[in-house]
């Protein structure tokens, strides 16, 4: 099992956002590697929302776009987030 720490791209853009965010946590951020983004991520994050929306569930866009670059990397996702078992039946893993 590896301990490697990556960050999907919209969790930095995310992180970056909010006006109080101090220096110190930006440089950290901005030292984690992001998950790549492979070709025809957009069509397959556009496919999952409507396969979600579909049956009624939630699924914010962010949302979407950040479990589909982790099941894209086979990354488990650490969240709080209970919306994020929408996903885990597309192959979301949660840590």
């Amino acid at each position: 099992m590896s301990r490697e720490v990556a960050l999907p791209p919209i969790v930095l853009s995310e992180a970056l956002s909010s006006p109080a965010v101090e220096e110190g946590f930006v440089s950290f951020v901005l030292s984690l590697p992001l998950l790549p983004v492979d070709d025809g991520y957009w069509k397959r994050a556009g496919e999952l929302r409507r396969s979600v929306l579909e049956i009624g569930r939630k699924a914010k866009l962010a949302d979407v776009l950040i479990a589909q670059v982790c099941i894209d990397n086979n990354a488990a996702l650490i969240t709080h987030d209970v919306d994020f078992r929408h996903f885990v039946p597309a192959g979301l893993k949660l840590a």
